[in-house]
């Protein structure tokens, strides 16, 4: 019976693995249906990003024009994006903590790197990118 111990053990390690290959399934299929949403206090403007931050979609109140400034506008847009893109990675790390390890990645990649950094797509932070700092930022 001493024999049968091996093959229990592994046919015991294989189940847990194709339990973990279903979870890391279901969590891919999260992360991909991941999006978040944030509106300007005055209500102007609404931005919609999915799971790599990318933008989905802009709306503006019709009085937008009226009310703002083409800077105004503009600085606003960029800070909606921003807000939204900060709640997805939230949400993103929050789905995909129980699979990744608890790195510093910023301490070892550089200010403003995550586990998403390294997913497919993301690409590596270019100038000007939220991720990198600026040329007078202090580290």
């Amino acid at each position: 019976m001493a024999t049968d111990e091996p093959w229990r053990l592994l046919e015991q390690l294989v189940q847990e693995v194709n339990q973990q290959t279903e979870q890391l399934g279901k969590m891919h299929q999260k992360v991909r249906e991941l999006s978040a949403t944030a509106r300007s206090k005055d209500g102007m403007v609404t931005v919609t990003v999915g799971p790599r931050g990318e933008v989905r979609t802009i709306e503006f109140d019709p009085r937008v024009y009226r009310k703002l400034s083409p800077s105004e506008l503009s600085t606003l847009i960029v800070e909606q994006i921003g807000r939204a893109t900060s709640q997805v990675s939230g949400e993103m790390r929050e789905l995909m903590g129980p699979f990744v390890p608890d790195l510093p990645f910023e301490d070892l990649f550089g200010e403003g790197t995550g586990f998403e950094s390294f997913l497919p797509g993301a690409g590596p932070p270019q100038p000007g990118d939220p991720r990198m700092p600026g040329e007078g930022d202090a580290r």
